[in-house]
């Protein structure tokens, strides 16, 4: 099971610099092609309660950084 992120940064927040060091302390890989990130869940089943509990984390994490971004677990 694995968790992608996309990043849309704003000129006006955060560096992608400062935005890949806060997202490779939670455990993502940075990434190429259609995502930015990936958090690889290391073939567990995560439950739907854990997925938000991650998307809330990922949310405070990047909250004050001026960006928007999308969240898909496959």
């Amino acid at each position: 099971m694995k968790t992608y992120l996309k990043i849309l940064f704003n000129s006006e927040g955060a560096a992608p610099s400062e935005v890949k060091d806060q997202l490779l302390n939670m455990g993502f890989k940075a990434t190429k092609g259609n995502y930015d990130f990936v958090y690889d869940w290391n073939e567990e089943s995560a439950t739907v309660e854990e997925l938000v509990w991650f998307a809330d984390k990922v949310h405070l994490a990047l909250k004050k950084n001026k960006i928007y971004f999308s969240i898909e677990t496959i």
